[in-house]
């Protein structure tokens, strides 16, 4: 008797996961519909957009790219958004009397429904239409996106079946959070690659393309126009390189869930040995200070470097702070005056320290009795953002300056930067004192539901009030700038800016200190809510 087949059952279980999941709240009913009316919208504009290249020079080269860039998306998606399929994790499974083979082909069809595989066809079959020349083409173009389809399906859960332990660890969910970052940095370098071509064309391209018509799943778009442009055999190698591909990675997943399936999980199991190691570790106390002060400097930057929201939060910052005025330095088009990107990005960090703390916040309001307790522990922890922070935008400021060769101006963007920064841990110190917030240690909510003006009036309001403190340097600026003899005293901007910003985060810290003491049961209620 032969086994029934198992296609079809997981073909229905992916279809009653996605069905009960709608059924487990309005909110997220409506949050799944509206994001399937937008990506489907988005897929039907790209569908037009892709066919209106057809017979536009070049447009070749920008379809492989934009099939190369989906297959790489393909690839990261399983680690930055793991919670998004629930089939994703085969170690589920491990208890049924399932094969590896019949169990691939269940689990790859089963990938094919969904949202993004629909969206993944749409942008291929436009891409097909946009470069297929000829009946010929267009009949290789079906075997070309059936291919290009399974590949980018196969390549994600092959990358799922090799990180599942990590991601469904503690580290995984740290991974996650940092898909912002990644984000906000192909946002800035989409940013910049639209900006060449709209100034040199779409023949920019053709060296990148050149390479990418020979890395799956692009290697089948390729295919087609290959078989358009007449070269046979092209075609025939690009397709091949694809199927091949396939192979490959049907092969790695069945390796790596055959292991899944038959070895145990010790992967977040640290040794005696390591274990031992990390609690005797106390070199970063060692260069603190003693007391109060260095106690709660290490522990804020211990904050920084193992809670993930934190560390994401500080991670992006980072980044944006050196891409904007770094990819504007190398475009010819910015100015050392974007520096102060990395001060006002880092400043941020300043507010809404108590939230950052969420629920373990108690353990700190018990140290604290008096204004000066508050004190103290506002300004250990602005020192800890500072020591991070005032070498960071030193860094940037110096390259940004360095890439466009204007050195005069280094002085006055560096006291600039120092009074921004210092403006904002002062409105950050008394905003987190005056507008707590709770940050949901779960998922990826920045803010706990029924907190989100607090978050705005906090962070925004804080952000317009550093920038209304920081006028009378601004206005130094523009003066001496505008001087007759204003350029022999640019200079002074320098040590002006630094004793300006260091003056405000006193006055600041001596502000919020009273606020802290006297509303501490306020606070408390408010950074426990998520």
């Amino acid at each position: 008797m032969s086994a029934p087949a198992i296609t079809p059952v997981f073909v229905r279980l992916k279809l009653s996961l996605l069905r009960n999941g709608l059924r487990q709240s309005g909110g997220r009913k409506a949050a799944y519909i509206a994001s399937a009316v937008f990506a489907l919208l988005f897929a039907a504009l790209q569908l037009i957009g892709l066919i209106a290249l057809r017979g536009q020079a070049h447009a070749e080269s920008l379809i492989v790219l934009a099939v190369a860039v989906l297959g790489l998306g393909w690839a990261v998606m399983p680690l930055f958004f793991p919670s998004g399929d629930e089939t994703l994790d085969p170690t589920r499974l491990v208890m049924l009397p399932l094969r590896p083979r019949p169990l691939i082909r269940a689990l790859l069809t089963a990938s094919l429904v969904g949202i993004g595989p629909l969206f993944t066809l749409c942008l291929l079959v436009g891409s097909v239409v946009a470069v297929a020349r000829g009946g010929a083409a267009f009949a290789v173009g079906v075997v070309a996106v059936v291919l290009a389809l399974l590949v980018c399906v196969a390549l994600a859960r092959a990358v799922a079946a090799a990180n599942v332990r990590l991601l469904t660890s503690r580290k995984g969910r740290d991974l996650a959070v940092l898909s912002g970052l990644v984000i906000a940095i192909g946002a800035q370098v989409v940013n910049f690659g639209a900006q060449r071509i709209g100034a040199s064309g779409l023949g920019e391209l053709d060296p990148v393309a050149e390479v990418l018509q020979w890395v799956p799943p692009a290697s089948a778009i390729a295919a087609v126009h290959a078989v358009g442009e007449g070269s046979y055999g092209l075609a025939t190698a690009q397709l091949a390189l694809t199927a091949g591909a396939l192979v490959a990675l049907l092969a790695v997943w069945s390796r790596h869930l055959t292991r899944l399936m038959t070895s145990p999980d010790g992967s977040t199991l640290a040794t005696a040995e390591t274990a031992a190691r990390e609690r005797s570790s106390t070199g970063l106390g060692r260069l603190l200070p003693a007391g109060r002060t260095g106690t709660v400097m290490e522990r804020s930057l211990r904050y920084v470097w193992r809670d993930p929201k934190i560390k994401a939060a500080w991670v992006t910052s980072l980044a944006i702070g050196l891409i904007v005025p770094v990819f504007n330095a190398w475009q010819g088009t910015g100015s050392v005056y974007f520096a102060c990107f990395a001060a006002g990005m880092l400043g941020i960090q300043m507010y809404n320290q108590f939230g950052q703390d969420t629920s373990a916040f108690w353990i700190v309001a018990m140290t604290i009795s008096s204004t000066r307790d508050a004190y103290v522990e506002l300004r250990a922890r602005a020192y800890a953002l500072l020591l991070i922070t005032l070498p960071y935008a030193t860094l940037v400021t110096v390259v940004t300056t360095a890439m466009l060769g204007d050195w005069r101006r280094l002085p006055e963007a560096l006291g600039l930067s120092f009074a921004l920064l210092g403006a904002m841990l002062a409105t950050g110190a008394w905003t987190s004192a005056r507008f707590p917030y709770s940050i949901p240690q779960e998922g990826y909510k920045n803010v706990a539901p029924g907190q989100t003006g607090l978050a705005w009036i906090s962070i925004f309001g804080g952000m317009i009030a550093a920038a209304v403190l920081c006028a009378p340097v601004i206005a130094l600026t523009i003066w001496l700038n505008v001087s007759a003899e204003g350029d022999a005293w640019t200079w002074l901007l320098l040590p002006v800016g630094a004793a300006y910003g260091a003056g405000l985060t006193a006055v600041g810290l001596r502000l919020a200190a009273p606020q802290t003491a006297r509303r501490l049961p306020e606070i408390l209620v408010a950074v426990s809510k998520g």
